[in-house]
């Protein structure tokens, strides 16, 4: 037997080795003249490397999206300044073909003159412009012009008494009974809506000039004044009858001063008569960022706006249910009263 038929599967194992060898480097020759032959280097038109076109461009594409292009507002000190100048075109909604000069043409929104959306850098090319608010502090552009304040500015407002809103009222009823007297003093019963009571009974009665309650919720608010007898008819009977009336006096700070004339005794079927209500109005100002904001205020009680502020140049004169009466003074000394109507504004007033 021969040698190549004991030793075939090395002989074919060498031939294998040698054949890879030999495609190894005839790859390897190949790669080394790319450049030469193709012009694999991205060189541009002209530079062996003629299918692409301005390809040197690339590179530089791709450096450039890199750029940080934020633009930042330009400021001298602290007033913007606008990098670019021209002049905005604006049409009539009713000729769109005709453009609009807001130096010479008639107001885009009347009574708001054209140059004053140019003086305080303001567009008014929106149908809503008038009510903007580009300050955020409550108040219109509309409302900024007839104010003649800076509606770029939250700290240039015009009367908050504008945005006051009466939300609801809180009252409490009660009534003062008086009850049969000796030599000018009398007992006092006091009941009220919250189920609150006070009273003097016999042995500690009332005399002129003396305060009552001792203790309680109206420890010390009421004052008996006097006592006088008076003729008053008698519905029932259609008679004239000798009745004794007395004076008290309130002393809350709110409503001091305030006399009531009662009669004694006052019997349960006329208490009706003689109801009265402590009244406290709940507000909510409608500006500043407060929008919701309720706060409370006794009738006849100065408050100030906002809540907060030290001044308090207002005065919830009455309140029902139904409205409250506010007074206060304008900057010019003028004192203005403003009705206003349950969930309304004081603007609604004027």
């Amino acid at each position: 037997m021969s040698w190549f038929a004991k030793n075939y599967e090395k002989a074919a194992l060498g031939g294998s080795v040698a054949a890879a060898l030999g495609l190894a480097f005839l790859g390897y020759s190949k790669l080394s003249g790319v450049e030469q032959d193709f012009g694999a280097g991205l060189k541009g038109q002209g530079n062996n490397n003629a299918a692409v076109r301005d390809a040197d461009l690339i590179p530089k594409t791709l450096a450039s999206l890199k750029l940080d292009r934020t633009w930042n507002q330009a400021l001298d000190g602290d007033r913007p300044v606008d990098l670019f100048t021209g002049i905005p075109l604006f049409v009539s909604s009713l000729a769109p073909e005709k453009p609009i000069d807001l130096l010479k043409d008639a107001p885009v929104h009347p009574p708001i003159p054209n140059t004053w959306w140019i003086e305080n850098r303001l567009d008014p090319g929106f149908a809503d412009s008038p009510n903007r608010d580009p300050d955020q502090d409550g108040f219109s552009n509309l409302e900024e012009f007839n104010a003649k304040t800076d509606p770029n500015s939250a700290k240039s407002i015009p009367s908050l008494i504008a945005k006051l809103m009466y939300v609801k009222d809180e009252s409490l009823g009660w009534v003062l009974r008086p009850g049969y007297g000796s030599d000018g003093s009398f007992p006092f019963n006091y009941q009220d809506t919250k189920g609150a009571v006070n009273k003097t009974g016999a042995a500690d009665m009332i005399a002129p000039g003396g305060l009552f309650f001792a203790k309680g919720p109206m420890m010390n608010r009421f004052k008996l004044l006097g006592s006088e007898v008076r003729k008053e008819l008698n519905k029932k009977i259609n008679i004239e009858m000798d009745v004794t009336i007395v004076r008290i006096e309130d002393q809350r700070p709110n409503k001091k001063g305030v006399t009531y004339e009662i009669p004694a005794p006052l019997s349960e079927e006329r208490k009706n008569e003689h109801l009265k209500y402590d009244r406290t109005a709940i507000f909510s100002l409608e500006a500043l960022g407060l929008n919701g904001k309720e706060f409370k205020v006794e009738e006849n009680t100065k408050f100030a706006l906002p809540p907060d502020s030290p001044k308090k140049d207002y005065l919830a004169k009455i309140v029902t249910p139904e409205s409250v009466t506010v007074e206060y003074t304008n900057p010019a000394g003028e004192t203005k009263t403003f009705r206003i109507g349950k969930g309304g504004l004081a603007a609604a007033a004027e």
